[in-house]
């Protein structure tokens, strides 16, 4: 008995000590390293994986339910007839570097995003500003060229955050915001580590520190969940693994949903026969797909579009799996000895389906040449340089259909038919008319075969048991901390 109470008073006394203490810092895996950290000068997702709402922020921000809430701008006000939106900012607001935020900045960072040289990938959201007018050093005023139903969500994008002029040009490597999380450090090829921001205007992160470890490799993803280097991997690479860390008590498997609309990207300026795109679609077997590359996680999809949005249409039978069509439509188009150019990006989606891709193309005649990209070459060679002829990418954007609608983005869609919707759609507000706008797009696209429809990327992430807070959908490419916490 009393060897026993001996024991007790030890653990307990171990129990209270420092290192059982509750833990503060997380370590979270990505599969992509993003190229720059710089969300207002880069395409790539992984990007505002890092700083989206942890570094940087705008005047509007993503819920986890993909509800537009209110961030650096405290309230706006919307003129009667839908042109002017007078934002009033919140109080007190400093970047890391200690100086404060105001008006001139939002100036700044808006007039930045649209002028003419602007590098921003999503320079479309800000192209119907005719103006911004600083009021007073809390008070902004934007004037659009007509009313935008979007415009709050568009000011919520990654790529529409605020920077100031003294930063900007080091924030690649050196990012400066305003968020709870300030940058410390970037190994490049291993993390990005961050600590919370002391002076942060909002209210503060239960972490003190995050650090954003980069694995490639699937196996090597799987060994450092189980092994404990990693707290969670929101986006993990090895669905294949899932039921495993399913039946650990150590863990917590979440599977949501994302924005991430999985094409097989089409050059339209190099696949110029809408016949031989047809049978490139009906050449696809999408379960086979979703089965091979992510072990039964995904929606099929038919269009560019999500089918969790209330506007979604079912499309998918207009290119339905039909291998003797495709055969008959390339004989028509009188296609024979093709052979295509297939880029894949480092994502398993994209490396396991390009293999899957390539045996049902070959099925019917087309031959690929498989070229695996690193993420920095995929962006140059395919996304900027239009060099290619196929690629599988997931477009995680939301609400993206008006990229559609730009014919010198990468795939080189030139419709001006398209175009006259998504213009109208932009200045429509009530909501049946929208949807109406929104059915004729989708469907558009569908039958003209920009690109192959492939399946709606599911949202798969393991964590530790203890976390909680970590988004379960991805209404944007974001790994939020402001709301993460350890339970133990």
């Amino acid at each position: 008995m009393f060897q026993r109470s001996k024991i007790t008073v030890a653990v307990l006394a171990l129990c209270a000590s420092p290192a059982f203490a509750q833990q503060t810092d997380i370590t979270l895996g990505m599969q992509l390293e993003p190229p720059n950290l710089d969300p207002t000068g880069g395409a790539a997702a992984a990007i505002d994986e890092v700083v989206y709402a942890n570094i940087f922020e705008g005047l509007t921000r993503f819920g986890p339910d993909g509800s537009v809430n209110p961030a650096l701008a405290e309230s706006w006000t919307i003129s009667d007839d839908g042109t002017v939106y007078t934002f009033t900012l919140q109080d007190g607001v400093t970047f890391h570097d200690g100086s404060s935020m105001d008006a001139e900045d939002v100036k700044f960072s808006l007039d930045r995003a649209r002028a003419e040289d602007s590098t921003n990938a999503q320079k479309a959201l800000f192209a119907g500003i005719t103006d911004v007018s600083v009021i007073d050093p809390l008070t902004v005023a934007i004037t659009l060229d007509g009313p935008n139903g979007l415009f709050l969500s568009n000011m919520a994008w990654g790529d529409a955050v605020i920077v100031a002029p003294e930063s900007i040009e080091t924030a690649a490597t050196n990012p400066i915001g305003t968020g709870p999380f300030k940058f410390a450090n970037w190994v490049q090829g291993d993390r990005v580590e961050m600590v919370a921001y002391p002076d942060y205007w909002g209210t503060a992160p239960a972490l003190t520190a995050a650090t954003f470890k980069f694995i490639s490799d699937p196996t090597a993803a799987f060994a450092a969940m189980m092994a404990g280097d990693i707290d969670a991997f929101p986006n993990f690479p090895a669905p294949e693994t899932l039921a495993q860390f399913d039946a650990d008590p150590r863990f917590t498997v979440v599977v949501g949903s994302t924005e991430g609309e999985t094409i097989l990207s089409t050059n339209n300026k190099s696949v110029t026969d809408v016949r031989v795109r047809e049978a490139i679609a009906h050449a696809i077997n999408r379960q086979d797909i979703i089965d091979g590359a992510m072990f039964g996680y995904g929606t099929p999809i038919g269009t560019h579009f999500a089918p969790h949005n209330p506007d979604y249409i079912d499309l998918t039978g207009n290119s339905a799996y039909d291998p003797e069509l495709a055969k008959s439509l390339l004989n028509e188009a009188g296609v024979s000895d093709l052979t295509l150019r297939l880029a894949l990006p480092p994502p398993s989606y994209a490396r396991r389906g390009g293999e899957i891709i390539a045996a049902q193309l070959r099925a019917v005649g087309i031959e690929t040449e498989i070229s695996n990209l690193e993420w920095a070459g995929w962006l140059e060679t395919v996304f900027r340089g239009k060099d290619f002829d196929l690629t599988i990418v997931s477009h995680s954007e939301p609400m993206d259909i008006g990229i559609y609608a730009r014919p010198e983005y990468y795939f080189q869609y030139d419709n001006a038919e398209f175009q006259d919707l998504n213009a109208t759609l932009a200045v429509t507000a009530d909501p049946a008319m929208r949807t109406e706008l929104l059915t004729k797009m989708q469907t558009m696209i569908s039958e003209d075969y920009v690109n192959g429809y492939l399946f709606q990327l599911a949202k798969t992430g393991v964590a530790n048991a203890n976390i909680e807070g970590l988004w379960e959908n991805a209404p944007t490419q974001a790994n939020d901390l402001t709301g993460v916490s350890w339970t133990q």
